[in-house]
């Protein structure tokens, strides 16, 4: 009789066994330098590397904190070292490139980051994202590492360029980027014709974000200067104005296609044309302008009046702010159904009894944080500015739904929980249809189970409260 073959124990090696395609679509899930790291398992495990179709460069993830100048420049030749030969070997497979992200927090030589734009674009790359902490401490540089290819590439799908330090684009050819459909640009400095042209030639655009971006005139532009967003495709758009730009602009956007909006600029900020037929969500963070004028006044009811079909809208506490110092212009938000605000300790809620009044439909109503500005009638019965905000226009409110963000943050000690409590008192003896109320705690590392089981036994304590804790 034959001995049995004795069966060998310990963990069996189940990745080994998987097919190629398989492994490789597991490893384009880890940043590179891990993904590179398994080539030392097996010889199978280098060739399978090299068809990696997403690749991931974070040189924080590849160089140790420097102790020296000395160890700082050693970190960064080793991490330009390292995305070379990772290039150099796929350029040697003849493999394809979907995926390339390039994060930078340390100073990169434009020339190398040329070179691998270049490199990785010739390999149809699609997906193509570059974050530079601060290539240049000059406002005034000019941003020589985009190549013109770039601006023509028929593969990109994404292209997505941040940086900490403001550079100049530069289009010198004309721009087709016809499969470009995310288009997302933070820190820039461009003429307005350049940005014409490119916008121009990106003919399949879905989703456009522009993150302070400083629009320059050129030298025959006549003033104010007239920026035109006009995206037949365009479904989402954030359009944050440069935060030291305080020149007015006077915009234009032509989206019918266009589902979000989200929307951060002051309210010297003049408006053409606002088209959003499709608009379904929008968010505002508008801020008081250096000087207020009646012209302020008439650019924030065009604004308000270009998105008042929305069906769900942010307003942040600077926006509450604004609206304070015009309530007659809030229009009537007959589609809303779910409004949320930002507060904040310094801003009163001036505004808020006049906005609920135009939101006829209103089904949810979010507060981030349940603050405001404390006065001399806070201090007298029914005469809080909070409680008359309850009185005067949530004893009609149509809302359904009630959730408190941030519950239980305070800023000062006229900001604790206990008012926080009293207003949603407030809030459960006033809106007649309201029929959920969801508070999310606002609990810091050092709070324990003992403070969140007093406020939840509080809150039991009011009226018409069923609770329950998970």
């Amino acid at each position: 009789m034959k001995p049995k073959k004795k069966e060998l124990s310990g963990p069996r090696d189940m990745i080994s066994g998987l097919h190629d395609e398989l492994i490789c679509h597991i490893l384009s899930f880890l940043p590179t330098k891990e993904a590179a790291s398994t080539s030392v398992l097996a010889k199978r495990w280098k060739h399978l590397f090299a068809f990696v179709p997403n690749l991931d460069f974070d040189d924080s993830l590849y160089c140790h904190p420097p102790r020296t100048n000395q160890r700082r420049r050693e970190n960064s030749e080793s991490f330009l070292e390292f995305v070379d030969s990772v290039l150099a070997l796929k350029e040697q497979v003849k493999a394809p490139l979907n995926r390339f992200h390039l994060k930078c927090q340390d100073v990169v030589d434009a020339s190398w980051v040329s070179h691998w734009i270049e490199n990785v674009l010739k390999r149809g790359v699609s997906d193509l994202d570059i974050y530079m902490s601060s290539p240049w401490p000059s406002l005034d540089s000019i941003f020589e590492i985009l190549p013109s290819e770039m601006y023509v590439s028929k593969t990109l799908v994404r292209l997505k360029l941040r940086f900490r330090g403001s550079v100049c684009i530069e289009l010198v050819d004309d721009v087709s980027l016809p499969n470009l459909k995310t288009l997302h640009l933070d820190c820039f400095q461009i003429e307005k014709s350049m940005f014409d042209k490119l916008l121009s030639g990106c003919h399949a655009l879905e989703e456009l974000v522009m993150v302070n971006l400083m629009l320059r005139w050129d030298s025959r532009e006549p003033e104010p200067l007239h920026v035109t967003i006009s995206i037949p495709t365009l479904k989402r758009l954030k359009f944050c104005r440069f935060e030291l730009s305080s020149e007015s602009v006077l915009l234009s956007f032509d989206t019918p296609k266009l589902v979000y909006f989200e929307y951060a600029a002051t309210i010297a900020d003049m408006y053409q044309k606002l088209r959003f037929e499709s608009l379904v969500e929008a968010r505002l963070k508008l801020r008081m302008s250096f000087h207020q004028t009646e012209t302020d006044k008439i650019n924030v009811k065009d604004l308000l009046m270009g998105i008042r079909n929305v069906k769900i809208l942010y307003l942040s506490d600077e926006t509450l702010e604004v609206l304070a110092h015009f309530p007659e212009i809030i229009p009537v938000f007959k589609n809303l159904i779910q409004l949320t605000i930002k507060t904040k300790p310094y801003v009163q809620w001036d505004a808020l009894p006049t906005l609920l009044r135009k939101c006829p439909n209103l089904q949810t109503l979010v507060f981030k944080g349940l603050h405001h500005k404390y006065t001399n009638r806070c201090e007298v019965k029914d005469g809080c500015l909070c409680n008359m905000v309850v009185h005067t226009c949530l004893s009609s409110s149509p809302v359904k739904v009630l959730k408190i963000l941030k519950f239980g943050e305070t800023f000062d000690h006229d900001d604790d929980t206990e008012k926080q409590i009293e207003q949603v008192k407030h809030f459960l003896e006033t809106m007649p249809s309201l029929e959920q109320v969801m508070l999310y705690y606002n609990t810091p590392i050092i709070t324990n189970d003992q403070d969140v089981k007093k406020v939840f036994m509080k809150l039991l304590e009011l009226p018409i409260v069923v609770a329950s804790a998970k």
